[in-house]
This record gives structure tokens, C-alpha cells and sequence, in this order.
């Protein structure tokens, strides 16, 4: 039985290697035509134009304008056609072709809207007209006040100046009494005294002890560590604000497609807390770091926030616009992706011939996006390819393919087949 099957298989590839020698041989007709191009040796849905040789070094065929289909060619009847649910597209040429990056990021505060409210005197805090965080402020708003005894020395020092200038009574060992004046004023300014402060010392002539801590920005109260009496040094933080009216969404782009974001692009973002809600802003910055545990860069992106509805460390899902032109010199050629049999190391289209003819075609694809995949070899503008149920259509075209290479080729002559058939009755001659 072992040995049944050996012979069964070694007629099949001699007849294999016949057939293929037969089509290349000198005995092959030479009034065939032109050569339309040439196909794989093996049947495999790939064609050329020029000559060439497969990865085992086997020369590509010549198909002839002699009327012949293509291998691999398959006729479907129009009551399939229907059956199957056959769908053709049209091979068409773009502009550009449109395309998006999927990732997902987290929503932060803006750091460039932030800002920390300090004071340059000790002190001790008496009062705070704003203790809640969460509150709203407006700039120049009274937040707290300050016991400063520094204050009142430097105020003190500042009207005793101003008097002595006054009056004339300055010996000039301590420099002139403008000079004294100047620098009891610099001295309130190194203190930080609002401008109001000193308008109003200079005004009354009365020294105060307290300083009113003001709002230098619009904000929110996003953190507050002072509370009312306690001890404050020189730049001690006592409240943080931030502008909400913007927050960024810091993105984590997959590494295989960090290279097609670009600062300026629309992004859309989606949260899961507000279901049917889109959030849409613009690629801001691309930091120069990549993360090592998930292959990820990240890209920030500026959100508007006027209702406050975009809270920190909230997750969202966001689209990226990255609309990429074709890689040749003209517009790029798309099809559906759907029209693409990917076998991974090859990708191939079935195209409509009319009349129910179908022919697989290798294809050199490029950029992909909102559904479609440009086309960079192996189809022309105004070609139809199918894309449904192309894997059907596709599986038969590879069955028929095979086929006609163990089948096709020129017949042989009479006196060939007669010698062959007399060797194998054991050399007997009819």
C-alpha cells in the first residue's frame, strides 16, 4: 500500500515537471502573441510584467494574447453570483487619503495655567476669606491676611524716610534724603506689598501690620495647606490655583504609530461619563521619551473646558485625524479594505473581468485610514474589485490554479506519448 501511494505521488510530479517543461520547451508553439505578462510557476495568484524567477529560482510563465485566460481565472454564473453575495468597488484615485490613530490617555490639569500663592514676609495668618478648595477666585481677590511684623518695620522705616526728606533734617552720612526714601521704598517691594499697599501708606501716613494675600490669577482653589493662625515662612505655599477653562489630555500613542502624529491635529475625544458626548481638541506636543514597560509615547493634547465638565485623572478614548498622502508622485489609487486577501507575507485583490470572470492579482499596499488602503502597484484607476465574499471566489481561484499546473500546457506530439506508452508496458510496441 506504502509503496502505491510512492508511485501515485512520483507520476503526479512528473507530470507536473512535463508540463511545466512543455510550456517553456522549444516544441511550444512560437504564433502565440504577445506576451501579456507572466505568472508564478507554481499557480499561485501572482503575476509580472517582466520576466522573473520565484523565491525558489524558478522562471515566471509567459501568458500569450492568444485568447487564453489568466491562471487562476474563475467564472462564476450569474444565479451564483447572487447566491454568494458577490460586491465590487471601484479602484479610485484621492487627494489624500484620510486616516486616524486610536489610543486611550488620561485627562490632567494645564500646567502652564497654574500658579502658587506665597508671600516674601513671616507671618502668622489671621484671617482667610477663601478656606475651601474648590473655590472660585478672581484675580486681585482678597484670599487671606497676614500678620507681618517685617511689614511694619519696613512701612515704619519708609514714613520716617519720607519725613526726614521732608523736613531736611537728613546729615547726608546715610546718603541723601531722596536716597533714603528710595530705598525704604525698594525695601516694601522686596517684601512684595501690593502696589495698593504702598499707595495707601504713602496716602495716610499710617504703618500697617497686616498684608492682604491676593489672587494673582483667575482660578480654582486646587490646593490650600494654610489654614487660619498658623506660622507662614518666606515662600511657603499657601494656596495653588489653576485655570480650568482648558485641561490637557495626555495620550498613549502605540510606538508603531507615533510617527504619524503631528502637533496641529484635531483629536476627538470620548468618556465613558458622558455617554454620546465628543471632547474635541488639538495635538499640542509629543514628549521626547518613550516608555520602555508598554512601547508607548505620549501625546499631549489641548482640550477646552469652559463647563469644568473634564475632571483630572479621568480616562478617555481618542482619536487622532491623520490624514497622510499617497506614497507615489500623483494622488494616491484606495480600495476598501475589505477588498484585500491578506496572506501576510503577500496581499491580494480578485478583479471583476465582467462577464462573471474573476482574477486574483498580487498588490503592493500603503497607508491605511477610515476604511480604506491605498494601492501603490498591481491595480489600475477604474479597476473593480470585489469585496465581499471575495474569500470564497478566492479559495476556488487557488484550487483552479493548482490544478492547471499539474494540467496545462501544449499537447504533446503523438510520437512521445507513443514511446512513452511503449516503455511503460515494458518496451512492447503496439
Amino acid at each position: 500500500m506504502t509503496r502505491a501511494r510512492f508511485l501515485i505521488g512520483l507520476v503526479i510530479a512528473l507530470a507536473a515537471t512535463q508540463a511545466a517543461q512543455a510550456e517553456t520547451s522549444p516544441l511550444a508553439p512560437a504564433d502565440k502573441g504577445k506576451v501579456l505578462y507572466y505568472r508564478n510557476p507554481m499557480g499561485l495568484p501572482d503575476t509580472s510584467p517582466v520576466p522573473k524567477k520565484d523565491g525558489m529560482g524558478m522562471d515566471y510563465l509567459p501568458v500569450y494574447a492568444d485568447g487564453t485566460e489568466p491562471a487562476g481565472t474563475v467564472r462564476v454564473t450569474p444565479g451564483k453570483l447572487q447566491t454568494l453575495g458577490v460586491r465590487t468597488a471601484l479602484v479610485e484615485e484621492v487627494p489624500a487619503l484620510a486616516g486616524s490613530v486610536q489610543a486611550t490617555g488620561t485627562i490632567v490639569l494645564d500646567e502652564r495655567r497654574q500658579v502658587v500663592v506665597t508671600t516674601r514676609a513671616e507671618g502668622w495668618v489671621e484671617t482667610l476669606a477663601v478656606a475651601a478648595t474648590g473655590d472660585s477666585v478672581r484675580r486681585g481677590q482678597v484670599l487671606a491676611q497676614l500678620y507681618a511684623p517685617d511689614l511694619l518695620t519696613a512701612e515704619k522705616e519708609y514714613l520716617l524716610a519720607r519725613s526726614l526728606a521732608t523736613d531736611g533734617h537728613a546729615d547726608g552720612s546715610h546718603g541723601s534724603p531722596a536716597d533714603l526714601v528710595a530705598a525704604a521704598l525698594s525695601r516694601l517691594k522686596a517684601l512684595d506689598i501690593p502696589a495698593e499697599e504702598v499707595a495707601r501708606l504713602q496716602r495716610s501716613g499710617e504703618a500697617a501690620s497686616r498684608i492682604p494675600i491676593r489672587a494673582p490669577a483667575d482660578g480654582v482653589v486646587i490646593d490650600k495647606p494654610v489654614v487660619a493662625g498658623m506660622r507662614v515662612a518666606p515662600g511657603e505655599p499657601l494656596y495653588r490655583l489653576a485655570d480650568l477653562s482648558t485641561v490637557w489630555l495626555v495620550a498613549e500613542v502605540p510606538e508603531r504609530e507615533v510617527g504619524l502624529v503631528r502637533p496641529g491635529q484635531a483629536a476627538h475625544a470620548t468618556l465613558t461619563a458622558y455617554p454620546g458626548r465628543r471632547f474635541d481638541g488639538m495635538v499640542d506636543f509629543i514628549y521626547p521619551t518613550l516608555s520602555r514597560e508598554t512601547r508607548t509615547a505620549r501625546v499631549r493634547i489641548i482640550l477646552p473646558n469652559r463647563d469644568r465638565a473634564l475632571l483630572a485623572d479621568m480616562y478617555a478614548s481618542v482619536t487622532i485625524d491623520t490624514p497622510r498622502a499617497g506614497g507615489g508622485d500623483g494622488p494616491p489609487l484606495v480600495i476598501p479594505e475589505s477588498a484585500v486577501l491578506d496572506g501576510g507575507a503577500r496581499q491580494t485583490v480578485l478583479l471583476d473581468l465582467g462577464d462573471g470572470r474573476f482574477q486574483p492579482r498580487a498588490v503592493h499596499l500603503g497607508a491605511r485610514g477610515d476604511g480604506k488602503v491605498e494601492v501603490r502597484d498591481g491595480v489600475r484607476k477604474g479597476d473593480r474589485v470585489v469585496v465581499g465574499a471575495n474569500f470564497l471566489i478566492d479559495a476556488e481561484s487557488n484550487l483552479k490554479a493548482a490544478l492547471e499546473a499539474f494540467t496545462t500546457g501544449p499537447a504533446v506530439p503523438s510520437d512521445r506519448g507513443t514511446s512513452n506508452r511503449g516503455t511503460s508496458n515494458g518496451g512492447a510496441k503496439p
